[in-house]
């Protein structure tokens, strides 16, 4: 994978130092994407503070002690806070490119709060802390070309960056990448389950589950052939894996449950995000 060291004239800003602002921290840090010093972190909770400390990058409790520009401000919010937390940062606005990762927040909203059109949504999600990540971009016409690289080259730093060209396909990305390792820890969860049900120990039952599911995501990697045809691969007929499959795909069992369950997280993220008072539907469209 590529990955690119920029140079900021301005300092890179990092509001909410969670998981999954820390994950974009170390991915910055560990890669070289961006110099420690040039980057300033605002977090209230002061364990978070000392980890991003330990990165070599400067910290603050609040925005108030920040510098007085900033080239980029990636804003690693729950979706609850933004409505609180953004104003504060309007002082930036003028000649600042703001990034947002909080689910469901539509840019319109973030343009609001941050009386700004210079506006990035981003849908990183948990596997960018080791390098192995999927992220959803989208930007309006008022973000440069050269500010967007600069963007798109910090989640690269944490994997795979895909970018869209209309908004509402970053509330399906978070339905599918953003909560989908949730699907798959969980699938590792009722394997190993089974595994233990079935007779075998604890330790070798966990291990099993987790690199079948581990193997089995690398090996559709590798192939140029189709997740069907690699499932077909495997399904000897009358077999062990047919006998399972028989289970799993009756009336489309287990493809209904997904796709109710990311229907589920795509109608949640419209509503995080508060898309209904903007006049939003979950195709993106305005209401008549």
């Amino acid at each position: 994978m590529n990955r690119t060291s920029i140079k900021l004239d301005e300092p890179l800003i990092l509001v909410g130092c969670g998981n999954m602002g820390y994950a974009l921290l170390r991915g910055w840090i560990d890669t070289s994407t961006v110099d420690p010093a040039a980057v300033h972190v605002v977090e209230p909770v002061r364990v978070l503070r000392e980890r991003a400390v330990a990165l070599g990058v400067n910290t603050h409790e609040t925005c108030e002690t920040l510098p007085a520009k900033a080239g980029i401000i990636v804003f690693a919010l729950k979706p609850q806070a933004v409505q609180n937390e953004l104003p504060s940062y309007q002082r930036f606005s003028d000649g600042t490119v703001f990034v947002s990762i909080a689910a469901g927040v539509p840019a319109g909203k973030l343009k609001l709060l941050l009386e700004s059109p210079r506006i990035v949504r981003a849908m990183p999600n948990t596997p960018t802390s080791i390098g192995k990540g999927s992220t959803i971009i989208f930007t309006g016409s008022a973000v440069e070309d050269g500010e967007l690289e600069n963007v798109l080259s910090l989640f690269k730093a944490g994997g795979a960056v895909h970018q869209v060209t209309r908004e509402d396909l970053i509330d399906a990305a978070t339905a599918i990448s953003g909560s989908g390792p949730a699907y798959i820890f969980y699938l590792i969860e009722c394997l190993g389950d089974a595994a233990r049900e079935l007779g075998l120990p604890a330790e070798v039952a966990s291990k099993l589950a987790k690199e079948t599911v581990h193997g089995a995501a690398a090996l559709a990697f590798a192939s140029n052939d189709h997740p069907a045809e690699l499932r077909r691969q495997v399904t000897s007929p009358n077999g062990t894996t047919a006998a399972a499959m028989s289970v799993l795909a009756t009336e489309s069992a287990l493809s209904a449950l997904i796709l109710r369950a990311t229907k589920a997280a795509f109608q949640r993220s419209l509503e995080l995000g508060g898309a209904e008072e903007l006049g939003l539907t979950s195709s993106g469209q305005g209401t008549k």
